[in-house]
């Protein structure tokens, strides 16, 4: 394995802690790799960019899936995932997330999380989107992210695992065998620890979830910059089907201008039984899929997409008036709290929606174990692509994933039998070995996604967006070369640097696969061409910046590293 050796202009760390393991995120991925790992007896610390309850995993509404309903199987479960992924899916992934998904959840209320339940004490089960039976857990209504988050945050103080929050995840340090030894970061305010500083460990599990920020409008929260997935890309890890980013039907909308996270209209709110109609009341779904509302997301959003254009709409619309306001105000209220503050009352209105992006089905490669191709580097939750999702991850499949595989690689960690001695990273280099962007490219890179790879993209829009953000990393390398500037190192220009890093890679997946597959739409290559294209695109970075791109074979991702033999002690 080599080493781009590229690494984020930053100052030098001033401060360092020594660890066995540091998990970077604090969503239901992280924090549960992190339980796993301090209760095997390893010194564990978590590292966050905001507050410990702050991640993704907090604004998940509709909840978790699992085959835990009577008559459900995880075989269904596989069918259902297989083909909402649209032939991308690696079905053995697939079968480690539905066979051992019932017993994490389990786990999962052990730790402490309460999920809804009938008059009868059994789990309240719902329907989402491509799911042909009821499997999916929610809690408080439509706050299963917060409860999960609250359950295992609070399991993480019980137990004092060290953490550090308000921290920006730098660049992966590793040894002079190209192994990992830690990581670098930034904490934000005041603490313990300020600055820039380091922590040495030979194991590193990222989970810092997703990228939504790379567009205009998104449900994600404002942390989710892509850093795992840059971070892992100077690494010299492989980054597999990052073109597969999954926008969300029904997003609240806002207006045409609305930028950064929006309101999300949890698909479970169609499990129920509301409807998509069109502003003459039409529903517009039906006879487009077996399913209508709730079909797989891709199909949704662009039959939503596609009323718009022929209506020459902003947007659609959710009915869910005969729901009543008993039923709004019980099973949806953070919904309908959300929609009352922007005016909207779905007790009375149908709640005007419109596709924006929500979810990265691609990430850093990884296998069964998530281990990644970099030695002693992990990744689960969404930053990782474990080959689960395919081309279209399945409604509440993510938390799912985030649990199990997260529990895979602590069970790994522990087996691979780690060196007592702390790491000794290679040093940085003097010079600095990338430039950063300004902060105000973060916006011109949201607008360049936002039009040329978003939901409908074609190659010519690809084609314009690809040079655009050329131009940007283009100018920032000859800033540097010609007179030594770079823009001041900072929480903005990391996180802008960042975006452009995963922009870059995303523009380029999307470009060479000329086909339409899952949320993948290119309106120029209309059809699905399995001879061709049932296959992963996977794209590494090079020492000199720029990308090498390759596919596989199959559809079976190739091993990313052996078993890994216990270190000298």
């Amino acid at each position: 394995m080599t080493t781009t050796g590229i690494r984020l202009h930053a100052p030098a760390a001033g401060w360092s802690i020594a660890a066995d393991v540091v998990v970077v995120g604090s969503g239901v991925a992280g924090l549960t790799a992190a339980l796993r790992c301090e209760a095997a007896g390893l010194r564990t610390v978590v590292v966050t960019k905001a507050r410990l309850d702050d991640g993704s995993t907090r604004w998940a509404q509709g909840g978790i899936a699992a085959a835990l309903g009577e008559g459900d199987t995880p075989e269904q479960h596989l069918d259902d995932t297989l083909v909402a992924g649209a032939g991308l899916c690696d079905e053995d992934a697939v079968r480690l997330l539905v066979t051992e998904g019932p017993d994490a959840v389990r786990r999962l209320i052990e730790t402490g999380a309460r999920f809804d339940e009938s008059s009868e004490g059994d789990l309240e089960l719902t329907r989402e989107g491509g799911h042909h039976r009821r499997r999916i857990a929610h809690a408080g209504g439509d706050a299963t992210g917060a409860e999960i988050s609250r359950a295992l945050v609070e399991a993480v103080r019980a137990r004092g695992v060290r953490t550090v929050e308000n921290a920006l995840v730098l660049d992966l340090l590793t040894d002079a065998e190209g192994r990992t030894a830690g990581v670098t970061l930034h904490v934000m305010g005041e603490g313990q620890h300020d600055g820039v500083g380091a922590v040495h460990a030979p194991a590193v599990v990222l989970a810092t979830g997703g990228m939504g920020q790379v567009f205009s409008a998104t449900t994600n929260p404002s942390v989710s910059t892509g850093d795992g997935v840059a971070l892992a890309l100077r690494a010299g890890a492989e980054v597999s089907d990052l073109e597969f980013v999954q926008f969300h039907p029904t997003v609240l909308f806002l207006g045409p201008d609305a930028e950064g996270q929006q309101p999300l209209v949890s698909e479970a709110v169609r499990g129920e039984g509301a409807h998509l109609i069109d502003a003459d009341g039409v529903r517009f779904m039906v006879g487009q899929h077996e399913l209508a509302e709730l079909a797989p997301r891709d199909i949704v959003a662009k039959g939503i997409l596609r009323r718009m254009l022929e209506q020459d709409a902003e947007h659609m619309y959710l009915d869910g008036r005969h729901f009543g306001a008993q039923m709004w105000e019980h099973r949806f209220p953070t919904i309908l709290a959300a929609c009352r503050v922007h005016g909207i009352d779905p007790v009375t209105d149908p709640i005007p929606v419109a596709p924006a992006a929500h979810y990265a089905s691609g990430g850093v490669r990884t296998d069964s174990h998530g281990r990644t191709t970099v030695p002693g580097l992990y990744a689960c939750g969404e930053v990782a692509c474990t080959g689960v999702h395919g081309a279209n991850r399945l409604a509440s499949n993510s938390l799912l994933e985030g649990l199990v595989y997260a529990e895979r690689i602590a069970d790994d960690i522990v087996a691979s039998g780690l060196p007592t001695r702390v790491p000794q990273p290679v040093p940085h280099p003097e010079i600095p070995e990338h430039p950063l962007q300004t902060p105000e490219a973060r916006f011109a890179i949201q607008r360049i996604m936002t039009g040329g790879a978003g939901v409908l993209r074609s190659a010519g829009s690809l084609a314009k967006a690809a040079d655009q953000l050329q131009r940007l990393h283009t100018d920032a390398r000859e800033a540097l070369a010609e007179h030594g500037k770079t823009a001041e190192a900072g929480v903005d220009t990391w996180e802008a640097t960042n975006l452009l890093c995963v922009a870059r890679v995303l523009v380029a997946a999307a470009l060479l696969r000329e086909e339409t597959r899952g949320c993948h739409w290119r309106e120029d290559r209309p059809e699905r061409d399995d001879a061709a294209w049932r296959r992963h695109i996977v794209v590494t970075l090079n020492p000199d910046r720029t990308l090498a791109v390759h596919t596989t074979d199959t559809t079976h991702f190739p091993t990313t590293l052996p078993p890994q033999a216990p270190q000298e002690q």
